[in-house]
């Protein structure tokens, strides 16, 4: 038996085979859950293409978290494959490197920046309010972030999102919570996906991972990561909501 047994699960934010989003839905599928996935526009054929990489072909739906039409009809969509939802997952972030990353914090355009801000924080109230009328009997929410309680080089206004993703999920526990919905964060260390590609100067972070973390650290590996997150979802946190648990080799316990 697996720890999400019975359970279903949206993972929302799937676009590569190399994504945390897809090595999470493979690990929720591996562990008893029924599992649907979510992209939108170009990248969506792509989510179709890969979606056939895991044990079971998932439900691959439209959605983009900034469109009004597409959260209101997302209960809907699921409705077609499964009656509730179990757990949420958020994996979604974007900030548009040119502008916001790479040490270009002082140029940052509001423009860019507000986009990042959506995508990447206010997205998490946005999903959850969307699949919240499937939730009647409680679940559990989980989001990805990268630490944000410090300035990271080359991170910029995305390190910003990220801290009021932080925040967002907080609240969210604060009025989840007496529906029996649980809202918590995984915070991994640097992983090489499609959005550490897209960051100038991300190799240093994983230079100083592998000198500081007490564990070590493989950037390659997206599996511990998916398996914290599966277990936020289980039932084996049923008290925990609001926290943040970091998957980093113990980078983040560690001083200079």
């Amino acid at each position: 038996m697996g720890i999400l047994d019975g359970r279903t699960i949206l993972v929302a934010g799937v676009t590569m085979e190399s994504s945390i989003g897809f090595a999470t839905a493979r690990v929720a599928q591996e562990q008893g859950a029924t599992v649907l996935i979510s992209n939108f526009g170009r990248a969506l054929g792509i989510t179709r293409r890969i979606a056939g990489r895991l044990p079971v072909t998932p439900p691959v739906l439209e959605l983009d978290v900034t469109d009004d039409d597409h959260l209101a009809g997302l209960a809907d969509q699921v409705r077609e494959h499964a009656d509730h939802l179990d757990g949420v997952v958020h994996s979604i972030a974007y900030g548009n490197p040119e502008t916001l990353l790479g040490g270009r914090f002082l140029e940052g355009p509001w423009d860019d920046v507000s986009q990042a801000v959506q995508v990447s924080a206010y997205s998490l109230k946005s999903l959850v309010t969307a699949c919240r009328p499937l939730m009647s009997s409680g679940g559990s929410i989980v989001g990805l972030t990268f630490d944000a309680t410090q300035a990271w080089p080359a991170y910029d206004w995305m390190g910003v999102a990220k801290a009021g993703l932080e925040s967002a999920s907080r609240y969210l526990a604060r009025d989840l919570g007496p529906d029996g919905i649980r809202c918590n964060l995984v915070a991994a260390g640097p992983l090489k996906t499609l959005a550490a590609k897209a960051i100038p100067g991300f190799e240093d972070l994983e230079s100083a991972w592998k000198d500081r973390a007490p564990l070590g650290w493989d950037e390659t590996d997206h599996d511990p990561t998916a398996r914290a997150v599966v277990a936020l979802l289980s039932d084996f946190f049923p008290a925990t909501t609001g926290e943040i648990v970091h998957v980093d080799g113990g980078f983040h316990s560690q001083g200079l």
